[in-house]
This record gives C-alpha cells, sequence and structure tokens, in this order.
C-alpha cells in the first residue's frame, strides 16, 4: 500500500514480466524474476506461477471475445486438457467467481463492470497461477459491487489456497484481504509487518498519515 507514484503498480509489472528492474533483483517462489522470459516455455512456466488482474477489465479484455473464447484461450494455451476437459474446467471457473451460462456468452461491452472483473478474475486462474498479483482490481468498482468481489476473492483463496498480493491505496481494502502489509514510500518499504498491526499502530510516521487520510464517514468539508 501506498500514495500514487509510490511504485506500487511499477512492482506488480515487474513481477509479471512486463517491466525489468533497473538495478536490483526480484525473486518469486524461489526463482528470479529479474529478466525477461526467454522462449515459450519459460514464459509458459511463469504464467503458472503467477498472473495479474489489471485496475480495468474493459480495457484488460478482448472487445471482440466472448468471455468463454476469453478464458478458453488460457486454457487452450496452457495446454495439458482435452476439449471435453477444457469446457468442463471453463464452466468450473465461470461458476467460481458467479457468472452465469449466458453471461459466459457475452462479450464485454455486455456486462457491468463487476462483472468485468470476475471475467478477468476468472481468465488469470485459468493459467492455474500460484499467486495473483491484484492491482486496484476492485477501485474502479462503487462500494457495493466492490464487497461483493472481495468476498468472492476471499472465497476462492479459501478453496484454493491460492496467495494474493494486492496492490491497493485503500486501507479497508487492505484490512479486508491481507495477512502482511507493506508500506511503499517513493519505490521503498517504510514499514511491514502483520496487517492489523500495521493499520492500528503503525510505527512509521508516513503510516500514520497514510491512515490520517482516510475520509471519515459523516466528515463535511468547511464552506
Amino acid at each position: 500500500m501506498g500514495e500514487s507514484g509510490s511504485g506500487k503498480t511499477t512492482i506488480a509489472r515487474m513481477l509479471v514480466g512486463l517491466e525489468c528492474p533497473t538495478s536490483g533483483s526480484i525473486t518469486v517462489l524461489g526463482r528470479d524474476r529479474s529478466r525477461p522470459a526467454r522462449g515459450s516455455s519459460e514464459r509458459g512456466s511463469r504464467a503458472k506461477e503467477l498472473q495479474i488482474v489489471f485496475q480495468d477489465p474493459y480495457t484488460s479484455l478482448d472487445p471482440q471475445q466472448s468471455v468463454r473464447s476469453a478464458v478458453d484461450e488460457v486454457l487452450r494455451h496452457h495446454g495439458g486438457r482435452t476439449a471435453p476437459e477444457r469446457a468442463a474446467r471453463l464452466d468450473e471457473l465461470v461458476d467460481q467467481v458467479g457468472l452465469t451460462m449466458r453471461q459466459a456468452l457475452a462479450r464485454p461491452r455486455d456486462l457491468s463492470g463487476g462483472q468485468r472483473q470476475r471475467v478477468a478474475i476468472a481468465r488469470a486462474l485459468a493459467a492455474g497461477p500460484r499467486v495473483l498479483v491484484l492491482d486496484e482490481a476492485v477501485s474502479a468498482l462503487d462500494v457495493s459491487i466492490q464487497a461483493q468481489i472481495l468476498n468472492l476473492l476471499a472465497d476462492i483463496r479459501a478453496e484454493t489456497g491460492i496467495a494474493y498480493l494486492l496492490i491497493s491505496h485503500d486501507l479497508a481494502v487492505v484490512r479486508q484481504l491481507c495477512d502482511t502489509v507493506l508500506v511503499l514510500r517513493r519505490g521503498r518499504v517504510v514499514e511491514q509487518g502483520d496487517c492489523a498491526r500495521v493499520l492500528d499502530d503503525p510505527a512509521e510516521a508516513y503510516t500514520r498519515a497514510l491512515r490520517a487520510a482516510v475520509p471519515v464517514q459523516g466528515w463535511r468539508a468547511a464552506g
């Protein structure tokens, strides 16, 4: 967590290989991720380790693909399944993220923002990753839909054991989904530890400032 410009999304993009660090190293599940993947085999193995769900599902989905087509494309790419097995797994994923079979035949423009984000989650899960990066994955949704997606993510974690790396400036979202937290400022970790401890009793002035900046219900601006 951290303010805008603190480096959260840059780290996410480096984790999934969309950018490379200019110095230092990145290790995920014991493997160095500091350099670009070499060849399709290495890209495939990395994809099975870590996937990302972006903030805006509309721009991260192909507007010409139906939900089924988008998810099936990932299943085909990672191989190892017959057509009937892919169809069965696709139905499982659609059900797991709370979409109907009718919605699975739709294109992104015909779905709501929350439904599109469910599609993005299903597509990421189709690769079978051990870690899912959630880059402000609910910040573009209204509060009621945010709650639905966060509950969905909690259920998926309980069912599958997948690990989440959540990137957010919203302390309420961090509190609901996270066990541990790292606080970033200008690309550096200034505080880390148990989520409840960091949010309830922060040791660093910067973390206290982030907490103090959270709007309080009932507060009104003067004038």
